[in-house]
């Protein structure tokens, strides 16, 4: 069998999603598939064997390996995979789901309209079978970068106190604050923006 590695991308869940996205079946030879990231990110394989190593980057390209280790590419269509491969079609995981959550100004305080989403950000969690969550917070551009990373922070983690108080599993919540980094729409420093005042909520 051929030596089949992710490459790097933008984070270790990343790539663990993609290993979830790469079949491979073994005939007298080995295909390695790679299908498309549900969200649209892109994701690569490299398949080495003692003749080589070819890297697969595009959705439905396929790595062939011959019975000798020779490598060829070549490519696919959704339709033949989904003909190919029902049951391991039929296996992957649901692609994750995203919710955004506003904050009142300068606090780890919600909105009211975002504090009653909530719930319904627990109910679609406990719906899926993995249930892993990573909460992101962020700030619009006022006050300095420093006390916008701590509140961002701080606001990821009160969203993470209150799903766990809400029956959710500590051990599979990540929080972590991007600040004002990555803001939902651009402003000028030191403009008030309520849209970027957010977490993002990605159940996987």
């Amino acid at each position: 069998m051929p030596d089949i590695h992710p490459l790097p991308r933008r984070s270790t869940a990343l790539l663990a999603m993609l290993l979830g996205a790469v079949l491979s079946a073994c005939a007298p030879t080995t295909r390695v598939i790679l299908l498309p990231q549900a969200n649209g990110t892109p994701s690569a394989v490299a398949v080495s064997t003692a003749r080589g190593e070819q890297v697969i980057d595009q959705p439905y390209q396929v790595a062939n390996v011959g019975a000798r280790g020779a490598l060829s590419v070549d490519t696919t269509t959704a339709e033949k995979v989904r003909e190919a491969y029902p049951r391991l079609i039929t296996l992957q995981p649901p692609p994750p789901e995203r919710f955004v959550l506003e904050f009142e100004l300068a606090t780890p305080q919600l909105t009211p309209e975002s504090q009653a989403q909530l719930d319904h950000v627990v109910a679609r969690a406990k719906a899926r079978p993995g249930g892993e969550i990573v909460v992101t917070g962020h700030t619009d551009r006022q006050g300095p970068l420093e006390a916008n990373d701590a509140l961002s922070l701080e606001r990821a983690q009160a969203i993470r106190e209150q799903l766990i108080e809400r029956g959710l599993r500590a051990e599979l919540i990540e929080a972590v604050g991007r600040g004002e980094r990555e803001p939902l729409v651009p402003t000028d420093d030191e403009v008030a923006e309520p849209r970027n005042r957010r977490a993002v909520i990605d159940v996987r």
